[in-house]
């Protein structure tokens, strides 16, 4: 009897107050892990957020300085090779000569909405495409808007637009790049960079990008705003503000608190001066 009283007394369960111990400890260690959780979270979203503003900052960037450099490039007399704006945030339109996509008229054009009659490949063209027509002799041209390209035939036609004047003959169709960058502030929760192609509706580049400044060294070392004379322009300083996506979580007021960061650069114009 006494030996089965033993045998009892080992196999007792815990105790009410060990219970208690228990789920104190285990709640103690699982507060501990869900705080761990929480804030191994946050970091890694903070994160994310600083990889975004780093990449759409340092993409809009890049091809801004990219067009910057080709500014200028092979340009018919009487186009601007950067149309500035001090807008804040600024305005910028640079064009260029788009190379190894050519031609010329060989037989003048006997009314400004007649066909164009050209000399060389046209192959590279394509409808709706906006090209640079010039007449050196009079040093007088402008854009207008292919509407079908007849490649066999060596003829160009503009049926949507009329031209100006009619052009003689050895007259040139440049193939150009005029492209504009500005930021969209209309939605005032997602300002983008926006880039817009001569005839062409504006695009997203960038998301999340906030400001958007340009400040231009001239030949003398004066650094301006918005400079009267673009051909004295030597030095184009681009800086770009990038925003979170969302509201910083750890700021102190998270309803209109967001991270930001700052990108510099400068790029000289190897198509202007000397």
């Amino acid at each position: 009897m006494k030996s089965m009283t033993r045998k009892l007394r080992r196999q007792t369960g815990a105790s009410l107050l060990e219970v208690l111990i228990a789920l104190a400890i285990t709640g103690v260690v699982t507060l501990a892990v869900f705080k761990a959780y929480v804030v191994q979270h946050r970091h890694y979203i903070v994160q994310e957020d600083v990889t975004d503003i780093q990449q759409n900052a340092r993409a809009a960037i890049n091809e801004i300085t990219r067009h910057v450099r080709m500014a200028g490039y092979d340009l018919p007399m009487g186009l601007a090779a950067i149309a500035p704006s001090n807008t804040n945030p600024d305005t910028i339109t640079l064009t260029y000569h788009s190379a190894d996509c050519d031609t010329y008229l060989s037989a003048p054009m006997p009314q400004p909405s007649a066909e164009l009659k050209c000399g060389s490949d046209i192959s590279c063209f394509w409808d709706g495409m906006w090209v640079y027509i010039y007449e050196g002799a009079v040093n007088t041209g402008e854009w207008f808007q292919i509407t079908h390209v007849q490649a066999d035939a060596f003829h160009l036609q503009h049926n949507t637009m009329v031209l100006s004047r009619s052009y003689g003959a050895d007259s040139k169709v440049l193939a150009m790049v005029q492209v504009k960058f500005f930021i969209d502030t209309s939605d005032a929760d997602h300002p983008n960079l926006m880039v817009q192609y001569m005839g062409q509706t504006p695009q997203v580049y960038a998301m999340n990008i906030t400001d958007l400044q340009f400040q231009y060294e001239m030949k003398n070392g004066a650094v301006l705003d918005e400079p009267v004379l673009v051909d004295d322009i030597r030095e184009v300083l681009v800086s770009i503000t990038g925003r979170s996506n969302s509201p910083d979580p750890e700021a102190p007021d998270t309803a209109n608190v967001y991270r930001y960061r700052d990108f510099a650069t400068s790029v000289h114009l190897r198509n202007l001066g000397s």
